[in-house]
């Protein structure tokens, strides 16, 4: 059977103060844009399964506007008629149980479509194919019992595929994410696995892959490692990375080594490299070992000009010789001043004590290893 999965899109998600015309930031309408060319691709491979591998949207309450882009993406793969599943991620998976999940709404609408977002393990049989979806959980040990559920309920005459949404910890991660679930890949046991979670496509062993995501979201996602979608060959057992064309570039440029350099010649080197940024490109331009007196000296209209075919453009300084002197807080004042944070702090849909309590060990554990 040909698979094919979409990981992350996080409809939703916006990054930078850009809008178009229609008054939409910038970014978001790239995810959708990528989101929605990754459904065409799909399709575009002939699957007898389409699967989508969590946080679809970038929040368990999506916006009117990203609901409508999955629910056009559903109706089209249905007007193809190939089966789907789909399972829930640690962004669109709610908080606490009972607050609902976008996808319940999804499901009443496509009822032809095999969704796992209840917290709890769902097996879904198809012709010569049984697909176990473990979707996001509130913890681990909710996890691992789904996970030994799917295990058990492995076919011993068909061919078995496992979907889920974890942290897996041989996968170096680039980042921290919110309500992550680690889990061994030792415990993901199955003929084959599909991944969502990373947003770079990996193998992680024999039969396991992480789909990567349909766009980079930032720079923490790797934006040399290409973005598409995986196309998986249950006879063969081959996956293989089908890329995104057309996506908008985010790239490093090189640095401006500015130590020892005047001021004048700080603002030609910068000038110099914002001025070959690919038009509409994100960039980043690292200064480093720069004066801060010569940072500050910088024509930012100038450099603003010298890009503007980009979409943006930010300077990372790195400076030299700077020390300050700063006062630390006494050790023993830490829990009252989280406490004071957390006041201020809207934790709808967090348990807030837990919260507190959590922040209260972390802080104790942190004081007894400094002391």
């Amino acid at each position: 059977m040909r698979v094919v999965a979409l990981g992350d899109a996080h409809l939703g998600r916006s990054y930078l103060p850009y809008t178009t015309a229609e008054g939409v930031n910038q970014r978001e309408r790239d995810f959708e844009i990528s989101f929605e060319a990754a459904v065409e691709l799909a399709l575009q491979q002939e699957p007898e399964l389409v699967v989508w591998l969590g946080d679809v949207f970038d929040h368990p309450r999506p916006t009117y506007r990203s609901f409508r882009i999955a629910l056009r993406a559903l109706a089209r793969i249905r007007a193809h008629g190939v089966p789907a599943v789909v399972i829930s991620g640690n962004h669109d998976t709610p908080r606490l149980p009972g607050k609902g999940s976008p996808y319940s709404a999804l499901a009443d609408v496509f009822p032809d479509v095999h969704f796992a977002h209840r917290l709890a393990y769902e097996r879904v049989e198809l012709p010569g194919l049984v697909v176990h979806a473990v979707p996001q959980m509130l913890t681990v040990e909710a996890t691992l019992e789904a996970l030994d559920e799917a295990d058990r309920s492995r076919s011993l005459d068909r061919c078995n595929l496992l979907l889920t949404h974890p942290r897996i910890p041989q996968v170096e991660p680039r980042y921290a994410d919110i309500n992550e679930i680690e889990v061994d890949a030792g415990r993901l046991r199955s003929d084959f696995v599909l991944l969502g979670h990373y947003h770079f496509h990996t193998k992680v062993t024999k039969g396991m892959w992480y789909a990567g995501s349909t766009d980079t979201f930032s720079f923490a996602d790797d934006p040399d490692a290409p973005k598409g979608i995986v196309v998986l060959d249950t006879d063969s057992g081959a996956a293989r990375h089908v890329t995104l064309a057309g996506q908008r570039r985010l790239l490093t440029l090189p640095s401006v080594h500015a130590w020892g350099l005047s001021p004048a010649d700080v603002q030609a080197g910068v000038l110099e490299r914002v001025a070959t940024i690919p038009e509409g490109a994100v960039a980043r331009l690292y200064l480093e070992g720069v004066d801060p007196e010569a940072y500050r000296l910088l024509d930012m209209d100038a450099v603003r000009e010298a890009h503007g075919q980009a979409l943006h453009c930010k300077l990372e300084p790195q400076f030299s010789n700077v020390a300050a002197n700063v006062e630390l807080p006494d050790l023993g004042s830490m829990p009252a001043r989280w406490d004071r944070y957390l006041a201020d702090q809207d934790l709808t849909g967090f348990d807030r004590d837990r919260v507190a309590r959590l922040g209260h060990d972390y802080l104790s554990h942190a004081v007894e290893g400094a002391e």
